[in-house]
């Protein structure tokens, strides 16, 4: 298997776990938070701003521990 293959895979991979994240952050996170902290209601995107950021900061750390270069130990 190609090498271009195999990153096309991983980066499958990864958009499809995003997605899982993001429908189970919208099911249960979110909900949950809003009668855990009543006050985040009327601010709503701050929760979904910080849903994105730490999923923006996974896919991007995962990105680069597999793009890493391979002549390095």
């Amino acid at each position: 298997m190609s090498d271009r293959l195999k990153v096309f895979g991983i980066i499958a991979l990864l958009g499809f776990m995003a997605g899982v994240v993001a429908q189970l952050t919208a099911d249960y996170v979110i909900p949950w938070l809003m009668t855990v902290l009543p006050a985040l209601m009327q601010v709503r995107f701050v929760v979904s701003g910080v849903a994105g950021a730490v999923l923006t900061l996974v896919l991007v750390s995962a990105w680069a521990y597999f793009s890493r270069s391979r002549d390095q130990p």
